[in-house]
Parts: structure tokens; C-alpha cells; sequence
């Protein structure tokens, strides 16, 4: 009879949690029976640890097999338990003497020649185990450089079952996989888009700079070839840089997700996702019968683009409505309730139309006004009501394709959004759940977005003579505030407020 025990871990969400692998050996009859909530290709386990230990030089012990995954009141998913599991055979059996397994946490996949492959999810289980201290990972060697973004983590890989058994017993060395974050962190691809390459358009530039200074969400209203994809693809360029801690919680999700490239160990741009409009809601948020992060999260700290709004399902716009308001997504299932991170900005982009073309001087409208305003019905207030800038994209004329030159770089404009954020940190320096002017709540509005005499003249104006509705006295404020800090003024004048009026494009048309 011989009983082992192997530490390894599983994620829950975009967190890890401890598993310890229990292995119990008797009698002479073979069997395997596996306890603890196991699925898929847990279940499946057996028979690749089976053929690996075989392959790998080892004898597979001929005898009852009870392994427990505990905690046994978890599901248990994916393919990353087959090392431990093959480890804790062997250290039950015998093969495996005293090594010090309560020193090390183990996951990988076997392949059925002995060979450990890599796994998702890595760096959430390296983060858990970097915080138990005087514990090493034993991982996979294609894990190993995601794994060492984790700080104070030694990190050993190995590439088979017969390699980790020799380093486990003391017979062979590994010293641990080491990687300089802060070069990883620094050293960033340059882009291949930039805003120097759109022809035109210097009002949506400037918008789009306002957005990203404040963190504003977006929608760009335009004909067919206005350019509305072009400049959302540009956006992040313009975003401030990612901090350590913003990267890493962004690479926690895509680790998860699976979406990591290979050798890739952390993501040091910000994400841009642009879902196809047939996209479902568990698509969008999240879920699925195992639940995964959806596209709001995998633009965690980035930009969601979504194009042709109105094409979207009513109700898989609504599900947005959370993570807008709350940065965050909560997944509700009968046995278990999961949270996402879901802080992004959202640019959208639609037409003003069906055909396409109410707004541009150069082709017909086809659309009659119901056609219209049923189209644009497809979009909910309480939706439009969280983005704060309505932009006009019209047609680019022909003396702007044909020019020669070049606008604004990327480069420059960031540089002064950079700046205005720098302003609203010190601004938001006794309120550290706020990090942007699009994140004040009414309080902090009331607090940071006082307007002098002048500016409530305009204001009162505004929502009287031009119909702008009362939910958009909050946005306009808010926007007020942004295009002052990216002038550097401290107070909010009237030409602040003037300008944040015109990017209220559907409130002062009425069409909403």
C-alpha cells in the first residue's frame, strides 16, 4: 500500500486555487478510479499518464488506483493535471523517493512518449504560488517564460516525465528560469498603424483624442468609407502606455482564454478587439458551460470596436450595460458565480442610415424617416446613455485623399494625452478608484466639474434650445473637464463647454 500527495493548481475565473493530487496504491487488482469532480480531459487523464510513465522507462504499478483531486467540491478542467498525476503514481509506487514534494507545484500535460507539454492559465497559477513562500513551479518549458513574470517565483521547467523525476530525487540540477520583467515590460513592438496615415478628418482626430485623454467611451456616425474603422484601429496608439500591473492583469486573461502566442509572456500593448456583429452574448461577456472570459474582458484595459452597431442583437448590446457602468463582468451559474475584469473603452461605429448614406452630400438616401429611426431604434438609451461622445464622420473630400501631407503621428498626440491623464491622477490622488475623467461618478462630477457663469449660460441654452436631453448634462461636464485638462487650464471655461456640446451629435438631433 503507498500513499503520495502532489501539490498543483487549477484557475477559477482569471484566479488560482490550490489542488492537491492524492494518490493511494493497494491490493493486486488493476484499476484506476479517479474522485474529486474531474471533466473532459481530466477523466481522460489516465490513459496519457499511463503510456507516458511506460514510455518514459517506468513500470505502471499494477494495482487499485484511487486518486482524489481535492478540493472535491470543484469541477476540475483541462489537461494540465496529467503531470502531477503521473508524479504522485510514482511517488506512491515507490519509484519516486523522499524528494521534497511539499517544496513544489506541479502542472503540465503528458504526451503519451513522456514528453510534458505546455498549458493555458499559466501565469494566474504562477502569481498563486509566488505568494507561498519557499515554493518552486515545476512546469512544462514552453509555460516557462510566462511563469516567470511572476516575481519572487522560481521557476523550474522541464521538457519529460523522466527529466522532473531525476531533478525531483536530487540526481540532475535546473536552475530556475529567470527573465527581466521590466526589459519584457519596456520593450514594445512599434505598431503597424499610426494616425499619420488618415487623410483629413482633423475634428474626428481631435474627438478621439478627448476620448482617450478622458477615457470616454465613443460612437462615429458616418457614410460608408469615411474612414470610422481606420480611426478606431488607431486609437490605442494614442492610449497612455500600460503599466506593470495593467499588463499583467491583461495577460492573466488572455493566459486563461489561451490566446497567449507562443513564447509570448506578457502583453505590453493594449488590447483592441473587434467582434463580428453575429457575436452572442456569452461571446461578448462571457460564459459557456465551463465559463470563459468574453470579448469586453479580453479588452481589459483597452479598446472594445464595435462595428456596425446597430447590426448587433438588442440583447447582446444590453448585456453590456455592466461592464460599462462597473469595469467588471459577473458570470452567475447554479453551482459557482465568476467575476471578470472588463475595463475598457468602447468605440463603436454605425451608419446614419440602412444604406448608408443620410448624411453624405455625394450619394442619395434610399431610407425613408421611419426606416431611419427604426434602425437607430436598434440602439437602446440606456446604451447610447454611457457613451459619452456622438461623432459626425462625413465623407473625406478629394483635396484631402489627394494631399501629400502628413497630420499628427500617433507619437505627438499621445504625448499630450499622456499629460491630460498625469493632470487627472493628481486631481484623483484621495480618490484611487478613479483613474480618468470617464470614471467619476456624480459626487466627484459635482466635486471636479464646477463651470463659472458664462458656462451655465451656455449650458442652459444648450439643453433648451438645442434639445440636448437632461442625461447628457452629466457627459458634457465630464467631456468639459477633459478638453480643459488636455489645455492644461485648471477651470472649465465656456469654450470648453462649447466644444463638449458638439460632440453630442444623437442628443442634439433628436434621434434618440
Amino acid at each position: 500500500m503507498g500513499l503520495s500527495a502532489v501539490h498543483s493548481a487549477a484557475v477559477l475565473g482569471i484566479n488560482a486555487y490550490e489542488v492537491r493530487v492524492e494518490t493511494h496504491l493497494e491490493g493486486n487488482l488493476p484499476h484506476f478510479v479517479m474522485v474529486g469532480l474531474p471533466e473532459g480531459a481530466v477523466r481522460e487523464s489516465k490513459e496519457r499518464v499511463q503510456a507516458a510513465i511506460k514510455n518514459s522507462g517506468f513500470i505502471f504499478p499494477l494495482k487499485r488506483i484511487t486518486l482524489n483531486l481535492a478540493p472535491a467540491d470543484i469541477r476540475k478542467e483541462g489537461a494540465a493535471f496529467d503531470f502531477p498525476i503521473a508524479v504522485g503514481i510514482l511517488a506512491a509506487s515507490g519509484v519516486l523517493q523522499n524528494t521534497g514534494l511539499e517544496q513544489v507545484t506541479i502542472i503540465g500535460e503528458l504526451g503519451l512518449d513522456g514528453s510534458v507539454r505546455p498549458v493555458q492559465g499559466v501565469l494566474p497559477i504562477a502569481v498563486m504560488v509566488a505568494r507561498q513562500k519557499n515554493r518552486g513551479l515545476v512546469l512544462p518549458r514552453g509555460n516557462a517564460r510566462e511563469a516567470a513574470m511572476a516575481r519572487d517565483l522560481k521557476v523550474y521547467p522541464v521538457d519529460t516525465l523522466r527529466e522532473a523525476l531525476d531533478f525531483l530525487q536530487g540526481h540532475q540540477k535546473i536552475d530556475p528560469f529567470v527573465v527581466d520583467i521590466q526589459s519584457v515590460f519596456t520593450h514594445q513592438v512599434p505598431g503597424a498603424v499610426d494616425f499619420s496615415d488618415v487623410k483629413g478628418q482633423e475634428h474626428v482626430k481631435r474627438a478621439l483624442e478627448v476620448a482617450a485623454a478622458g477615457g470616454h467611451n465613443v460612437v462615429m456616425i458616418g457614410p460608408p468609407g469615411s474612414g470610422k474603422t481606420m480611426l478606431a484601429k488607431r486609437l490605442p496608439t494614442i492610449l497612455p502606455p500600460m503599466t506593470l500591473q495593467e499588463a499583467l492583469e491583461a495577460t492573466k486573461i488572455h493566459s486563461v482564454a489561451g490566446l497567449l502566442k507562443p513564447g509570448a509572456s506578457l502583453i505590453t500593448c493594449r488590447p483592441f478587439r473587434s467582434p463580428h456583429h453575429t457575436i452572442s452574448d456569452a461571446g461578448l461577456i462571457g460564459g459557456g458551460t465551463v465559463p470563459r472570459p468574453g470579448e469586453v474582458s479580453l479588452a481589459h484595459h483597452g479598446v472594445l470596436f464595435l462595428d456596425e452597431l446597430p447590426e448587433f442583437k438588442k440583447n447582446v448590446l444590453d448585456v453590456m450595460r455592466q461592464p460599462l457602468e462597473d469595469g467588471k463582468v459577473t458570470i452567475a451559474r447554479a453551482a459557482i458565480s465568476l467575476t471578470y475584469p472588463a475595463s475598457f473603452m468602447l468605440a463603436a461605429a454605425m451608419n446614419p442610415c440602412p444604406c448608408g448614406y443620410h448624411t453624405d452630400p455625394n450619394h442619395a438616401c434610399q431610407c425613408t424617416g421611419q426606416m431611419i429611426q427604426r434602425y437607430l431604434a436598434r440602439i437602446s438609451g440606456p446604451l447610447m446613455d454611457r457613451i459619452d461622445i456622438h461623432l459626425d464622420v462625413p465623407a473625406v473630400p478629394y483635396r484631402d485623399l489627394s494631399s501629400t501631407s502628413n497630420g499628427e503621428n500617433s507619437q505627438q498626440i499621445r504625448s499630450r494625452v499622456i499629460q491630460a491623464r498625469n493632470r487627472q491622477l493628481a486631481r484623483f490622488r484621495e480618490h484611487p478608484h478613479l483613474y480618468c475623467n470617464a470614471r467619476m461618478e456624480s459626487r466627484e462630477t459635482r466635486q471636479f466639474c464646477r463651470i463659472d457663469r458664462d458656462s451655465h449660460a451656455l449650458m442652459r441654452n444648450a439643453i433648451q434650445s438645442l434639445g440636448l436631453s437632461a442625461r447628457a448634462y452629466d457627459r458634457i461636464l465630464k467631456l468639459a473637464r477633459t478638453i480643459a485638462d488636455l489645455d492644461g487650464c485648471g477651470e472649465i471655461s465656456a469654450s470648453h463647454i462649447s466644444e463638449a456640446i458638439q460632440y453630442r451629435t444623437l442628443d442634439r438631433l433628436q434621434i434618440l
